[in-house]
Formats: C-alpha cells, sequence, structure tokens
C-alpha cells in the first residue's frame, strides 16, 4: 500500500515517531491497551511503533494523535527542534526512489496547518484515505504534470497551476510522465 511510511534506515521520520509516540502517550496517562481502544489502532502496530519496529500509514498516524489530544506533526517531528516551522522531515516514499514527501512545517489553524513538498517519479502514485470533513488541502506545482483524482474524477495539472479541494473523499496523486513531478502541498484542518 503505497501510503504506508516505510522506515528504510534513512534519516525519516519513523525515527522520531517511537520515541514521540511513548513520550505523549505516557504524557496523556493512557495505556498502550486505553491507546489502541481510543484511536482504533491495535495494540500490537502501537508496541511495534514505540519499539521502532513498524511501518504505519500516514492517516493511522493521525489517529492516534487525535486520540492522545496532540497535532499529527508532534508525534513525527524530530524533538531537539524547538519550532514547527521548520520540521523538512522524509514522511512518505514511493516505489520509485524520486517518490518522496518532506513535510516541511507546519502554522496553527483551527487545528493545524502543514506546508509538505512533494515529488512523484515517473508513473508513480499515492493513494489517500478519506480525511474527517472540514480537511482541505491546496497544491501548487513546480515541475512536471500531476494527475488529481477526486473520487474518480481526474485532472492533469502542469507546473504552474494550482488546486484546493475537500479531502474528505478518496483522493490521489499520480505522475503520469516520464519525468518526475513536484509539487508543494498545504493541508488545512
Amino acid at each position: 500500500m503505497s501510503n504506508i511510511l516505510h522506515s528504510q534506515g534513512r534519516s525519516d521520520v519513523l525515527a522520531h515517531v517511537s520515541g514521540n509516540l511513548r513520550r505523549l502517550r505516557m504524557a496523556a496517562g493512557l495505556s498502550q491497551t486505553a491507546l489502541a481502544e481510543a484511536s482504533g489502532i491495535s495494540r500490537r502496530m502501537i508496541v511495534a511503533l514505540e519499539g521502532g519496529d513498524a511501518n504505519i500509514s500516514l492517516s493511522s498516524l493521525d489517529k492516534l494523535a487525535a486520540a492522545m489530544g496532540v497535532g499529527f506533526i508532534d508525534l513525527v517531528r524530530d524533538p531537539t527542534r524547538e519550532t514547527r516551522a521548520d520540521i523538512n522531515e522524509v514522511t512518505w516514499r514511493g516505489k520509485s526512489e524520486d517518490s518522496t514527501a518532506v513535510l516541511l512545517g507546519a502554522a496553527p489553524a483551527t487545528a493545524e496547518a502543514q506546508m509538505w513538498l512533494w515529488s512523484l517519479g515517473p508513473g508513480d502514485r499515492y493513494d489517500a484515505e478519506p480525511d474527517p470533513q472540514g480537511w482541505h488541502e491546496m497544491i501548487y506545482v513546480t515541475e512536471g504534470t500531476l494527475r488529481l483524482d477526486l473520487s474518480g474524477q481526474i485532472r492533469d495539472y502542469p507546473a504552474g497551476t494550482f488546486a484546493v479541494y475537500s479531502t474528505a473523499q478518496s483522493y490521489s496523486y499520480v505522475n503520469p510522465r516520464e519525468i518526475p513531478a513536484r509539487f508543494v502541498r498545504s493541508v488545512i484542518f
């Protein structure tokens, strides 16, 4: 599944999830079992994540954060950095080495806003799970062409174009061309 965050021996964000999850869970006064019940994520997955031995979807990290009353950023950021505005961490890798999502930073919104720098190699895709009502994304394509599939409505966005849409639906990013597609993605909720 391409929306799974994989640890690949690099200094990816999963290096921070283990310690952040344990620290935030304990600060919230939750056992692993209580967090599993509150988030809908299995206790086994939580144990594996805290042990640094699991891959997880980005939406599952959202569920864990919500269950603890913290933001997604709190789970994935380097705890030694003082600001949320400078995260700059790889949070997703595709099959192609040209396919990455780098969470650049975040700013407060009603709940939170995030800014990402994405790159998709030729033919690669990212399939997302629907977010809760009220969540939106804004994308701006900087290189190549990004194909956006919003619940079956497909449209290509060449460099220099943008889209704003609700993510309370199934959506996918696809690179239909033979060169990398790069875009800035802002998530608002």
